[in-house]
C-alpha cells in the first residue's frame, strides 16, 4: 500500500499549513495584546491564554530589537533576573533588561519578569505554556529564528535556568547558567542542548559554587556514557562570590579554574583566563530540531505546557517516570527505543519523509524486540503538529504508537 502522501506532496501540505497557521495567528486578538502591551496570561483551571482573565497568571517582559536578522530570521535571547522570594524582583528585572543586552549584535533580547514572588519565580507551573507562547509570539511576530533561541540567567534566574531547560529543551539552542543552584533537577534531558555554566569558587550561599562544579561532573559522567551529546562548560570563577563577570562587551578575559572537577575535590588545577562571555558560548550553537538520539526522563516535565511532545516523542502526561531513549536511523528507515523504569505504557513516534521513507516499512526495536509497520502520513497530522506546536520544524506527517516495556 503506497504512502498517501509523497514526499512532495507533503512538502507542499506542510507549506500551506504553516501559511495558514501564520496568517490565522498573527490575526489572534490576544496573541496582538500580548506582543503590544508585553505581557501574557495563562489561566491553569482552563489550560488557555486569554487577555486579562480574572484567575489568569501574568508574564510581563521587555523587548529589545539590535540589528539585522539573519537568513532564517533572528537570534533570541531571553534572560531571567535574580532575587526570587524577596522584594527584589522588580528592581532585579529592571537590571537583566541590560545585563547583557551590550553583547548582542544582532538578535532580540527579552528579560522575563517572574510571575511570582517565590523562589522559583521563573519556574512556576504557568511560567512553561507561557514561555512556549512567548517563543511562538516572537516567531509570529518578530521574525525570530526558531533555531537559535538562547536562555540564560543570573542567581534567581540561574536557577530558572535550570529548572526551566530540562522540561523543554526542545526549544533551546543552548542556555548559560550563572550563579544559581539547580534544587536536585535531573541533568538527563540535556543530550541535545549545550549548558555554560557559571559561578563564583567563593559563592558559598547554598553552596551554589560546589553545587555548580558538582552539576558539571553529572554532565560529564552522561557525556562519557553518550559521548555526541551533554555539551557543557564549567567556568568557576577565581576569587569570585556571588558577583561574576559573563557579559563583558569587551570580551576582556576572566581567571577561571581550568578543572572544574579538580577544584572540585581539592586536587591541583591552573588558574586560566578565559573569554567568558555567556552570548559567545550561546552563539556557537544552533537547533537540532530532530536528533538522532534524545533522552527524555519522564519524571522532569511540565505538567501544564500545553504539549505531550519532546522533539519527535509524545507520550501522555500520566507517565510522570521512568527514561527514554530514541534513535533515529534514517538510513535503515529504524527507529530504536530503549527505556528505564518503564513496565507498561506507549509512546508516539512523530515521523515526516524527512525522518524515513513511507515507502517502506518502519523497523521499531523496543528494548531489544524488534517489528516492522507500514506508516502512512496525513494532511490531518501535519496541521495537528503545526498548531499545537507553532514550529516550523515540528510538522509531522504520520505518528506510530510503540508500546513499551521495559526489560
Amino acid at each position: 500500500m503506497e504512502a498517501i502522501l509523497t514526499r512532495s506532496q507533503e512538502a507542499a501540505a506542510k507549506a500551506n499549513a504553516w501559511n495558514e497557521y501564520f496568517i490565522a495567528e498573527k490575526q489572534n486578538y490576544v496573541r496582538r495584546e500580548e506582543v503590544m502591551y508585553n505581557i501574557m496570561y495563562f489561566d491553569e483551571a482552563t489550560k488557555s491564554h486569554t487577555y486579562q482573565e480574572k484567575n489568569a497568571v501574568a508574564m510581563r517582559y521587555s523587548s529589545t530589537i539590535k540589528g539585522k536578522p539573519g537568513i532564517n530570521g533572528f537570534p533570541l535571547y531571553i534572560a531571567l533576573h535574580g532575587g526570587g522570594q524577596t522584594l527584589m524582583n522588580e528592581q532585579q528585572y529592571e537590571h537583566m533588561k541590560t545585563r547583557y543586552l551590550d553583547s548582542i549584535e544582532n538578535g532580540i533580547y527579552v528579560a522575563c519578569r517572574g510571575i511570582r514572588e517565590t523562589y522559583n519565580t521563573h519556574f512556576n507551573p504557568e511560567s512553561y505554556p507561557l514561555y512556549d507562547r512567548l517563543i511562538q509570539n516572537m516567531i509570529l511576530f518578530h521574525n525570530v529564528d526558531p533555531n537559535r533561541v538562547y536562555l540564560m540567567g543570573f542567581s534567581a534566574g540561574g536557577d530558572g535556568v535550570y529548572g526551566i531547560t530540562p522540561l523543554m529543551a526542545d526549544r533551546f539552542a543552548a542556555v548559560n547558567m550563572s550563579a544559581g543552584h539547580h534544587n536536585g533537577i535531573s541533568a538527563v534531558n540535556y543530550m541535545n542542548t549545550p549548558i555554560l555554566l557559571q559561578c563564583g569558587d567563593d559563592d558559598t550561599a547554598y553552596d551554589r559554587h560546589l553545587e555548580t562544579a558538582r552539576y558539571g561532573e553529572r554532565l560529564k559522567d552522561l557525556q562519557q556514557e553518550w559521548p555526541k551529546g551533554y555539551v557543557h562548560k564549567v567556568y568557576i570563577h577565581v576569587k569570585k562570590q556571588h558577583a561574576i563577570n559573563e557579559r563583558d562587551q569587551t570580551r576582556s578575559r576572566q581567571l577561571i579554574w581550568q578543572n572544574s572537577g579538580d577544584w572540585l575535590t581539592g586536587n591541583e588545577t591552573k588558574i586560566v583566563p578565559e573569554n567568558t562571555n555567556a552570548i559567545d558560548f550561546l552563539c556557537e550553537y544552533t537547533r537540532k530540531p530532530i536528533p538522532k538520539t534524545i533522552a527524555w526522563n519522564l519524571s522532569t516535565r511540565a505538567p501544564l505546557r500545553l504539549t505531550d511532545s519532546f522533539y519527535w516523542l509524545k507520550v501522555d502526561t500520566a507517565m510522570a517516570s521512568g527514561c527514554i531513549y530514541a534513535s533515529l536511523d534514517t538510513g535503515n528507515n529504524t527507529v530504536t527505543i530503549d527505556t528505564k523504569g518503564i513496565s507498561k505504557g506507549c509512546v508516539q513516534v512523530m515521523l515526516n519523509w524527512d525522518m524515513i521513507d513511507f515507502d517502506k516499512p518502519v523497523t521499531f526495536v523496543v528494548n531489544g524486540n524488534s517489528r516492522q509497520e507500514k506508516i502512512t502520513p496525513s494532511i490531518d497530522v501535519i496541521e495537528a503538529t503545526t498548531k499545537e506546536r507553532g514550529d516550523v520544524n515540528f510538522q509531522f506527517s504520520a505518528i506510530a504508537k510503540v508500546g513499551l516495556s521495559s526489560q
